[in-house]
C-alpha cells in the first residue's frame, strides 16, 4: 500500500522544514477472531523518523493482517519554536480478502456434513444385538471419532511444544540457510562510503533497529546532501514488504525500526544518489543485508479456540442429523406385520 502523509498549517500550505514520526499499530489482539498472523496483533509494525523538507512523508508498506490500524503521526520543527509541534492519531481499515471466506465455507461445510452423516447414522434407529450398548455402526463411528479428537488435542499440544524447543536450535542454523546478498552492507565508492547497520537477524512480532550511514571518505565528514532509497523485500515470493524514499540527516543517518511479520528471509537494499539540487554528482550504489526472520507459532489459546470452533460446527451437524433422522422415522407411516400358524 502505498501511504503519503502531508502537514498542512492553518492557511492550507504545507508545512516545511520538519521533522515527521510515523507509528504504523497493528489491529489489537482478539484470540477469538484471529488473523492470519496472530502474533502480529497489537504490536508496532513501523516506526520511521525522518526529515520532511516539504511536510511530506511518502512509503510503501505492507499491511498483513485485517482490521483497524493506527497511525500515530508526530511532525516537529527541524528550527526551534518554527512552529508549533502537531500530534495526530489516524486510522486505516483494512478488510479481510474475500478468498479467506470462501475457504472457510468450505471448510465448514466439509465440516458440518461430516456430522450431518455421523448424526443420520446414529439416529438410524438400527438393532442392538444382545451384550452391545450400541450398535455396531454407532460404536464405530464415536470410536472413530474418539481417535480423530485426540489426535488433534495431541497434535495441537506436541507441536507447540515442539515449536517452543526447537526455536533456538532453528534460529541458530537459520544464519547459515539464508542466502548472502550479492552486494556488501558497507561500500566505498566515488569519495563516498555508505553502511547498513542494525539487528543482523529478526524475531516476528518484534521491531527490528536498522541504520544507513553516509560519510565523505576524505573528510570523515557525515554527508547530507544525498537522496537514500529504502527497500525491505522477501525473499521466498519476492514481494516488497516496505519501501522509502528519504534523506539523511544532519549525522549523515537514517534510521527506522521495522517489523518483518512474515517469518522468512528478507532482504533490505539501500541506494544512494545525488539530489537534484546538489553540487555532489555521482553514479548511484547500493548497500545490502539479507536478515533471516524467525518465525512464532500461534499462541496454545488460539489454536484450542480455533479447534473448539471446527469441533463445534461437526457437533451442529451431528444434531442436525440426528433430528431429521427422527423427523423421518415419524413421518413414515406404520407397517403392518402379518404372521401364518
Amino acid at each position: 500500500m502505498q501511504l503519503t502523509l502531508q502537514a498542512i498549517d492553518e492557511s492550507g500550505h504545507s508545512v516545511e522544514n520538519a521533522k515527521m514520526r510515523l507509528q504504523i499499530l497493528t489491529r489489537s489482539q482478539n484470540p477469538w477472531f484471529t488473523t492470519d498472523f496472530p502474533i502480529s496483533e497489537g504490536t508496532t509494525l513501523l516506526d520511521l523518523e525522518a526529515l520532511a523538507p516539504k511536510g511530506e512523508l511518502q512509503i510503501q508498506q505492507m499491511l498483513p493482517i485485517r482490521g483497524t490500524y493506527q497511525l500515530l503521526v508526530d511532525v516537529m520543527p527541524i528550527v526551534p519554536n518554527a512552529f508549533a509541534p502537531i500530534h495526530q492519531t489516524l486510522t486505516l481499515s483494512v478488510p479481510e480478502n474475500w478468498v479467506k471466506y470462501r475457504n472457510f465455507g468450505i471448510l465448514a461445510a466439509i465440516l458440518l456434513a461430516a456430522g450431518l452423516g455421523g448424526g443420520w447414522l446414529i439416529g438410524s434407529g438400527q438393532p442392538i444385538q444382545p451384550g452391545e450398548i450400541a450398535p455396531q455402526r454407532v460404536r464405530l463411528l464415536l470410536s472413530g471419532v474418539t481417535v480423530v479428537a485426540i489426535a488433534a488435542l495431541l497434535y495441537v499440544n506436541i507441536s507447540a511444544e515442539l515449536g517452543q524447543s526447537h526455536r533456538s536450535m532453528a534460529m541458530s542454523h537459520m544464519t547459515e540457510d539464508v542466502p548472502t546478498s550479492d552486494k556488501p552492507s558497507k561500500v566505498q565508492s566515488q569519495g563516498l562510503e555508505m553502511q547498513l547497520s542494525g539487528d543482523s537477524s529478526a524475531t516476528v512480532g518484534q521491531l527490528a533497529k536498522l541504520q544507513v550511514g553516509v560519510i565523505d571518505v576524505k573528510t570523515k565528514q557525515p554527508v547530507t546532501d544525498v537522496a537514500l532509497r529504502i527497500k525491505t523485500t522477501q525473499l521466498e515470493n519476492n514481494w516488497v514488504a516496505f519501501a522509502y524514499q528519504g534523506i539523511p540527516d544532519s549525522t549523515g543517518k537514517l534510521a527506522w525500526q521495522q517489523q518483518f511479520f512474515d517469518g522468512a528471509p528478507h532482504n533490505i537494499e539501500v541506494e544512494v544518489a545525488p539530489q537534484p539540487t546538489s553540487t555532489r554528482r555521482f553514479q548511484p550504489f547500493q548497500v545490502a543485508q539479507n536478515i533471516p526472520v524467525e518465525g512464532v507459532a500461534p499462541p496454545l489459546v488460539v489454536r484450542l479456540i480455533s479447534l473448539a470452533y471446527m469441533t463445534g460446527i461437526v457437533g451442529v451437524g451431528l444434531l442436525l442429523g440426528l433430528w431429521l433422522q427422527r423427523r423421518r422415522t415419524q413421518q413414515s407411516p406404520p407397517t403392518l406385520k402379518r404372521s401364518f400358524s
